[in-house]
C-alpha cells in the first residue's frame, strides 16, 4: 500500500512522517516492486527472486532424475 502511494502521488518525506517508516525501508520496497522489462514482460525484483530459487529447485530435480537414471541403466 505504501508502495503504491509513493508511485500514484504522495512524495517519499510525506510517506516517511505519515507512516512512521524510514526512507532506506520505503527505498527497500520501492526497489522491490520495481518493474523491470523482460522482452515483453515486466517482473519484479521479487518475482525474479522467486524464478530462480524455482530454477535452481529444477535444476536439483533434474540431477536426481539423471543420477537415477544412470543407476537403472546398469541394472
Amino acid at each position: 500500500m505504501i508502495v503504491e502511494l509513493y508511485n500514484a502521488s504522495k512524495t517519499a518525506k510525506e510517506i516517511e512522517s505519515e507512516y512512521g517508516v524510514s526512507s532506506s525501508a520505503l527505498n527497500k520496497w520501492v526497489n522491490a516492486r520495481k518493474k523491470v522489462k523482460i522482452e515483453n514482460e515486466e517482473l519484479t525484483a521479487e518475482e525474479i527472486k522467486e524464478l530462480k530459487k524455482e530454477i535452481n529447485k529444477l535444476r536439483m530435480e533434474n540431477e536426481i532424475l539423471k543420477k537415477a537414471t544412470a543407476i537403472f541403466a546398469q541394472k
